[in-house]
């Protein structure tokens, strides 16, 4: 599973730091890119902006955006944010249960006051939850997702930016780049479930 999901998001977006960006094509007719067949995604349990332990267990059942980020980032993960944010208030965000779990790439910056404040600012909605840790708790799920972290210019963090949708058994089903919108969510989630529909009948 995770070397597929490696090639993959190296595919899908290799590092980008704030101010850089990058394209993809989606495969058929999906924006993303498709893992197939759908891989199950790791485990992990870190602390959101209320302070409360989440666990990506808790939610089977919805479909979840897993991504990385930081607060001090001044375009792309603001960017990135909003997004999956507005997509979260759509009628297909909305038909999914969607989730996003926005995952720090910055412990020594994204305290539990600054990372409030980020939400507060944004005005992310309650299906948004920002998590953050020790860069003890950290590492290990930038590992279990191949996301590189590498210090950047002028403070600055470069990481890989690619978002991962799970569905509500817990596999990872599509990849988006960093230049993802919230149109190419929404188009994929219709697309999706609807694909679930269809093989329900």
């Amino acid at each position: 599973m995770r070397s597929r999901l490696a090639v993959l998001a190296a595919l899908a977006a290799v590092l980008a730091g704030c101010g850089g960006s990058t394209s993809g094509t989606g495969a058929a007719e999906l924006r993303g890119t498709e893992l197939d067949p759908p891989t199950a995604s790791p485990e992990f349990t870190l602390t959101d902006q209320d302070g409360r332990r989440v666990s990506l267990s808790d939610e089977r059942g919805h479909w979840v955006v897993v991504n990385f980020l930081y607060v001090s980032c001044p375009d792309v993960c603001p960017a990135i944010a909003g997004h999956f944010n507005n997509a979260l208030r759509t009628r297909e965000g909305e038909a999914a249960g969607l989730r996003v779990l926005t995952i720090s790439v910055d412990p020594e910056r994204d305290t539990p006051r600054a990372v409030r404040e980020y939400v507060h600012q944004r005005r992310l909605v309650p299906g948004y939850r920002y998590l953050i840790g020790t860069r003890a708790e950290l590492e290990p799920v930038w590992r279990d997702y191949h996301i590189a972290v590498l210090p950047g210019p002028k403070g600055s963090i470069t990481h890989t930016t690619t978002s991962l949708l799970i569905d509500p058994q817990g596999r990872g089903r599509l990849l988006w780049s960093t230049d993802v919108q919230t149109a190419d969510v929404v188009h994929d989630l219709a697309l999706l479930l609807n694909r679930e529909k269809e093989e329900t009948e």
